[in-house]
């Protein structure tokens, strides 16, 4: 597998390259937002990458409170790591691309307020893995994730069954979408999981790494504690 990882990443480089040509130069000028609207090709991927990082972190905590395996647990920490990530990434491109379309920064509607307690809940459970010294915060978090994910079918749903100041999606739900803006807007979003995937790989690596070294480390301190050297 280890071999495998320069591959991929040389694979990752050349499809965010191409994706980043295709949404700045190819990609057709929307006739009313203009330039502007390019930031979509990487507010959406970058949304849809964190609705499945997050989904990834529920079925991995179901599957912890379940088992209690470890790696179900290091991979919801990972998925949680990487997704608040991608969903910081939302948060910050969705302002940028408000402010000349709307007029303002930001608005209290469902969608956008749904999104960032979406971040907030995973925010959190990141600080209760990194700061709570609880031998119950692996089931504490797993709990926290669980309650978490609701939230994301509640953004994702929000502008079909709510008026919002947030657009109607161009996919499905009677929306539409030039074909060749689909096209770059798919070429993005693979590249975007392609770098999800590789992050998300080399995080779980470390994370397995560390959990091997405070394991060693409980165990000599439990011999030295018993005297055994």
């Amino acid at each position: 597998m280890k071999r495998l990882f320069p591959i991929l990443g040389v694979i990752t480089a050349v499809l965010l390259s191409y994706a980043l040509y295709e949404a700045l130069v190819a990609a057709p000028t929307e006739k009313t937002m203009g330039d502007v609207q390019r930031i979509f090709y990487y507010h959406v991927p970058s949304a849809w990458t964190a609705f499945l990082l997050f989904t990834i972190n529920f079925v991995a905590s179901v599957l912890y409170l379940i088992r209690r395996s470890s790696v179900a647990d290091a991979i919801a920490v990972v998925t949680a790591e990487v997704g608040v990530v991608f969903c910081t990434v939302v948060l910050v491109t969705g302002p940028l691309w408000a402010r000349p379309v709307w007029g303002i920064w930001w608005t209290w509607d469902v969608r956008l307020t749904s999104t960032l307690v979406l971040w907030l809940i995973y925010v959190s459970y990141l600080m209760l893995r990194r700061f709570s010294t609880s031998g119950q915060t692996p089931l504490l978090a797993a709990v926290l994730a669980v309650f978490g994910a609701l939230d994301v079918p509640l953004v994702y749903f929000s502008i079909w069954y709510f008026r919002t100041q947030h657009p109607q999606p161009v996919i499905g739900g009677g929306g539409s979408i030039d074909p060749h803006m689909l096209h770059v807007l798919l070429i993005n979003w693979i590249a975007f999981l392609c770098f999800a995937f590789l992050v998300c790989w080399s995080r779980y690596r470390l994370e397995r790494l560390r959990r091997e070294v405070e394991e060693m480390q409980s165990l000599e301190s439990m011999l030295e504690s018993r005297g055994v050297r």
